[in-house]
């Protein structure tokens, strides 16, 4: 993958804190130097738009002239990345009282850790991925620290699943941007930290990742595979729904229409069992418009148009705000590709293009999957409509990612 594409994840500056360090006349050096940092962070805060801990965004303030808890230079990241900014507090607050406990761990420690992996997760579907790269790995680092301290069984137990859930999240977002082998690793490292805790979801989502990296690189038999493992170990959970749903993509793909149609119903049944969550947008949680998305992917592979039209077309307008962005892009962009391969079969050939350009209009989404996609509704328009330049606008775009 080209560096290009990778630089379209960077995420934007944060220009109030620019105009305000330009005015103050200090250098990012001295900033640094006055609160402790390294010389280079202040810049990051600047350019690409970091998300520092509150001890440094309130000493910042103050030597710039303002009041230590005034918001206003720090508001573009709160409105960018609301999760990291909250998760940077979390852990700075949690770091405090650790140290200032006699014990390996501050009390509560455990169940900061917790709420942090919960917002990175759920952070995943609109950060830009290669700045939840950076903040996923530090804080795998942390845990991986904390797990060679003094522990009680159940302390032990409970960071080793928080590190799973943190390198399951390592391994999709390093698949995203095509850092295959990473992705892999991190993977492997969730299902052994899941194995060793004994916890059958973080399991089943390891094997869910295997099922995913399987059909993005249109190996059936091994999406089957991997689907299968991880429902012998998921129990009654998001992990099930999903790795069920896996494998109707896997049948549908091998053709075998009626065995997918039964696992898409399998699928509907456990999540009719599941309690409606509090946080649908963790990565790891299946909330009921997810249903609609598996179901779309899954009814166009089978050229089944109506009900794939149906679903695709309710998951945009679940996700697209009224300025037309998205806080799901990556399933808009996927569902965007969806109504391409059904307008192409029902030939309407500048509907299909359209929507196949515009699925790749969104900063955040999975370059290899969303690269596989697009190379099958190439393959469809050079089916349905060859020679036609119509479709040379989708065929150029899909070339820049490449």
């Amino acid at each position: 993958m080209s560096q290009d594409v990778l630089c379209e994840h960077a995420p934007v500056g944060n220009e109030r804190l620019r105009a305000a360090i330009e005015e103050s006349g200090k250098t990012y050096e001295e900033i640094a130097a006055r609160i402790g940092v390294n010389p280079k962070t202040p810049g990051r805060w600047v350019n690409e738009g970091r998300a520092p801990y509150r001890r440094h965004r309130r000493a910042v303030n103050l030597l710039l002239g303002r009041d230590g808890d005034d918001p206003e230079l720090w508001a573009d990241l709160e409105e960018q990345h609301p999760r990291l900014v909250a998760e940077a507090d979390l852990f700075d607050t949690m770091e405090l009282g650790r140290l200032a406990s006699a014990s390996d761990i501050g009390a509560g420690t455990v169940d900061t850790v917790r709420d942090a992996v919960e917002l990175l997760c759920r952070a995943y579907p609109v950060t830009p991925a290669l700045d939840l790269v950076a903040r996923t790995s530090k804080r795998l680092a942390y845990v991986v620290d904390l797990l060679g301290r003094r522990l009680t069984l159940d302390q032990h137990r409970d960071l080793l699943v928080e590190a799973g859930w943190l390198a399951a999240l390592l391994g999709c977002v390093h698949f995203d941007v095509g850092n295959r082998e990473d992705a892999e690793a991190a993977r492997q490292s969730a299902l052994r930290l899941g194995t060793e805790a004994g916890h059958g979801e973080l399991m089943g989502w390891a094997h869910e990742m295997s099922a995913w990296f399987a059909l993005v690189e249109s190996r059936w038999e091994d999406l089957i595979g991997a689907a299968r493992a991880g429902q012998a170990v998921a129990g009654t959970s998001s992990a099930m729904v999903q790795l069920v749903l896996q494998e109707a993509k896997g049948l549908a793909c091998l053709g075998d229409r009626r065995a997918a149609r039964q696992a898409l119903d399998r699928g509907i049944a456990v999540l009719d069992r599941l309690p409606v969550p509090d946080h649908a947008d963790n990565h790891f949680v299946f909330d009921r418009t997810k249903m609609s998305f598996y179901a779309a992917a899954i009814h166009t592979m089978m050229s089944d148009d109506d009900p794939a039209e149906e679903h695709a077309q309710h998951v945009i307008d679940c996700h697209t705000r009224p300025d037309g962005t998205s806080n799901a892009p990556m399933r808009v962009a996927d569902c965007r590709m969806d109504l391409a391969m059904v307008r192409a079969r029902r030939g309407d050939l500048d509907a299909a293009v359209d929507q196949g350009i515009a699925a790749f209009g969104y900063d955040r989404r999975s370059e290899l999957s969303l690269l596989r996609r697009g190379r099958e509704l190439a393959a469809l328009l050079h089916q349905r409509y060859p020679n036609e330049p119509v479709a040379d606008p989708f065929h150029e775009q899909l070339a820049l990612v490449h």
